[in-house]
């Protein structure tokens, strides 16, 4: 017993040895980037320590500031939150109506939309420019934030509709025979038993809008209206020599979607742990 034990302790300690090693591997070019931000030009290739020797906080003041990265971070702020606000709104009622709805061709419907899944962003690139290029739509915030919100939608079908199919339909017969009406249920009660799906769709739709950079390339011309990835690539053309100011132009890029994952992960765990229990 003793030595199936002493075994069984010895894999445990392989493995987060193993594991802290990877983690270890993947920080590593992250506290780089932070390090590097925080230091002066003359110690990017002379000081090799994580710990710059005189902290130049005055880096991030001069990105938001001098190099206009302030804009680019607000653009994607917006874009971010006001994309994931209308993917989750469009595609919560449309997955209930999928799940609780019956109505002529809902199957064909479906799959059409989901299979919009197998088309590469890049293979809709030339469609997608002369539509907007018809509708006025190009070089201009909606037409980009129409993009994002549609590129989202089949995704977040999928995610929802089976989560609300699989709630029990006898809360809303209870409800329906309160009087409750069909949206009264979608917004009283599926919507707030959705929370773990939602959070997970919520996450992956933030690390999806504000690490966009293809579309937005495609779309946009005008600096005023860039995302930061996009942002990015004008700013490091502008500053390439100033490796200080790019690694703080790329922390200020990094941080927030790591601070949101990091509150929203007890979220993402539920939702996958209530999916793998429904299946």
């Amino acid at each position: 017993m003793n030595f199936f034990k002493l075994k069984k302790n010895i894999l445990n300690s392989l493995t987060h040895i193993i594991l802290i090693a990877v983690s270890l591997t993947c920080l590593f070019p992250v506290f780089w980037m932070i390090s590097s931000s925080l230091k002066k030009q003359s110690e990017i290739f002379t000081n090799m320590s994580l710990l710059p020797e005189t902290w130049q906080f005055v880096n991030y003041k001069d990105a938001f500031l001098t190099a206009d990265f302030g804009m680019y971070f607000l653009n994607s702020v917006i874009y971010t939150v006001v994309g994931v606000a209308a993917i989750v709104l469009i595609t919560s009622m449309a997955a209930y109506g999928f799940a609780r709805l019956d109505f002529w061709g809902k199957n064909i419907l479906f799959y059409l939309l989901i299979s919009t899944l197998l088309i590469p962003i890049p293979g809709a690139f030339v469609p997608l420019y002369l539509l907007l290029k018809s509708l006025h739509l190009l070089d201009t915030r909606t037409g980009l934030l129409l993009c994002y919100i549609s590129g989202g939608i089949a995704f977040g079908l999928f995610l929802l509709k089976s989560f609300f199919e699989e709630l029990p339909k006898e809360i809303e017969e209870a409800a329906l025979i309160d009087g409750c009406s069909r949206f009264g249920i979608y917004w009283r009660i599926a919507l707030p038993l959705a929370k773990p799906a939602i959070a997970t769709l919520v996450i992956i739709q933030c690390l999806n809008i504000w690490n966009e950079f293809l579309l937005a390339l495609v779309v946009l011309q005008d600096t005023s209206k860039m995302p930061i990835q996009r942002g990015l690539m004008v700013f490091q053309g502008t500053h390439m020599t100033d490796y200080p100011l790019l690694m703080a132009g790329l922390t200020i890029a990094t941080i927030p979607i790591v601070i949101i994952y990091l509150f929203m992960q007890k979220h993402i765990v539920k939702g996958i742990a209530a999916g793998a229990i429904k299946g």
